[in-house]
């Protein structure tokens, strides 16, 4: 009998507040009622195009600073076209301003063996995995072969290897999306040790 009222209790209760709270979201309609974290709906900041007293100029877009370079810009494209005369500016202009330590070219080791052993081999020979499968024909070798752009390509220059990672050369695809502007100096450090291997 006791759990009987305490079900019928509980019940009530229950009823009650259900019914209280239909009761009250049918009420004024003039009224938003309340409302949970109003800044989610009107947000504090600034959209772009709104005006914005902070600014002299009452914008809120600003310019950026003179001389700054957008995240992950790239200015070796604007300078230096996949063009053969791009590919020949490179050769004579650009070079390594990587420091030649130890950490940069372990660092270059491992770029190479992640991004480029699987065609040109861990030795930089031309033969890696997808070229023994016969899938694609052999790369140059780094230190014996001849570049398809004439040249030995145990003579390619800084530049020119940055240029031919930046944009790709023949059935290579470039690399600039995949690694940074850095990590494409790294590898070339280690393509010149790779050249000189017999």
């Amino acid at each position: 009998m006791l759990a009987m009222n305490k079900v019928r209790i509980i019940s009530a209760t229950v009823f009650t507040v259900a019914a209280t709270i239909v009761i009250s979201a049918c009420g004024d309609k003039k009224t938003p009622g309340l409302e949970f974290a109003r800044n989610m709906y009107d947000p504090i900041a600034y959209n772009p195009d709104q005006p914005n007293k902070n600014f002299a100029n009452g914008q809120t877009a600003q310019l950026p600073p003179e001389g700054t370079m957008p995240v992950g810009y790239d200015p070796v494209a604007d300078i230096y076209p996949n063009t053969p005369e791009g590919y020949l500016a490179a050769s004579e202009n650009l070079k390594n301003p990587l420091p030649a330590n130890q950490q940069n070219r372990l660092e270059g080791r491992q770029l190479y063996l992640r991004m480029c052993s699987h065609c040109h081999g861990n030795q930089g020979k031309g033969d890696g995995p997808i070229v023994q499968q016969e899938f694609f024909p052999p790369p140059p070798s780094y230190s014996t072969g001849n570049s398809s752009r004439g040249g030995a390509m145990k003579d390619l220059t800084d530049g020119k290897i940055f240029h031919t990672i930046t944009y790709g050369l023949n059935l290579m695809g470039p690399h600039r999306t995949q690694l940074s502007p850095s990590e494409r100096w790294k590898i070339v450090m280690y393509v010149h040790e790779l050249q000189k291997l017999q």
